[in-house]
């Protein structure tokens, strides 16, 4: 998918110093760092069908300026800062500076879906509101924990990118619509029956991807809602669990087999043998090689 922001970078004097860009399902993500002085027009920063963020990361403040329909704003960005533009809207930018900042985008249809099933809220009364240079911290560290992945040398557990793409949708939805609807609270975790046929599906697929959509569908439960049941449950995320018992099957075939610990890693359902190095070395503190000894 083009990325009218990278396009735009991509037209200064000089390519961007750095960028990286991904697509996960309903949420793309684009890191850039570049030195610019650059003037976009209205249809190279427009995405019809997706809402986006712009959280800038630059160590130094920089000169900015936008218009968003008939509002322009102007000033210094900061370290922090965030824009948000909803889908169907021109956005016109002008910077002055060192523009350090991560891109993400959700697809409109992904957040009135998340809205319908986990606030029961009319998608039809949905409305994104433009925000300029505000401050949101727990958006701002949804991003970052995002962008972490991104950088990893592995694509990205999907399980754990759905989880962050749901909870972003529900604060973009509670902080900054209109309506700003309530979220219904749930409490007592899983039935017993529920939560088991869970657990045997993850035991089942764990060599493969597992997406919280998956999970979700065996209860018939909104992904936001099953997501905080199962914490209720088990007292880690879904994504923990699955990383838990990967890392456990990792074990049993390092100490019951002479499989290379490479093939160990895709049976367990790791990328590579270094993604199964990482991780296995965070829950145990030690490598799979050391394990095996």
């Amino acid at each position: 998918m083009s990325n009218p922001l990278l396009s735009t970078l991509q037209t200064c004097d000089s390519a961007p110093e750095w960028y990286i860009t991904r697509q996960w399902g309903p949420l793309g993500i684009l890191y850039c760092r570049h030195t610019c002085h650059y003037e976009t027009g209205a249809d190279q920063l427009y995405f019809q069908d997706e809402h986006t963020l712009g959280l800038f990361l630059s160590p130094r403040p920089f000169r900015f300026s936008h218009q968003q329909e008939n509002h322009t704003a102007a000033g210094f960005y900061s370290k922090g800062d965030l824009l948000i533009t909803p889908a169907d809207t021109p956005l016109l930018t002008h910077a002055d500076g060192n523009v350090e900042i991560v891109q993400i985008r959700l697809k409109d249809d992904f957040v009135r879906t998340v809205a319908e099933e986990a606030l029961s809220h009319n998608s039809d009364c949905l409305e994104l509101l433009p925000t300029f240079q505000t401050r949101a911290p727990q958006i701002e560290s949804i991003i970052m924990m995002l962008l972490t992945e991104l950088q990893q040398e592995w694509c990205g557990n999907q399980l754990y990118i759905d989880s962050l793409a749901n909870v972003l949708a529900i604060n973009l939805l509670r902080n900054h619509t209109k309506t700003q609807p309530q979220i219904p609270l749930y409490k007592g975790g899983l039935p017993q029956r529920q939560l088991l046929k869970v657990l045997d599906y993850i035991d089942a697929y764990l060599n493969q991807e597992v997406t919280l959509g998956d999970l979700a569908q065996q209860v018939d439960m909104s992904q936001f809602h099953f997501g905080r049941l199962f914490k209720q449950s088990l007292g880690i995320s879904p994504y923990q669990y699955l990383l838990e018992q990967r890392i456990e099957r990792a074990k049993q075939l390092l100490k019951q087999t002479d499989q290379p610990i490479v093939n160990i890693a895709l049976d367990c359902g790791f990328s590579s043998h270094s993604h199964l190095n990482r991780k296995f070395r965070q829950l145990t503190g030690m490598t799979p090689k050391a394990y095996r000894r």
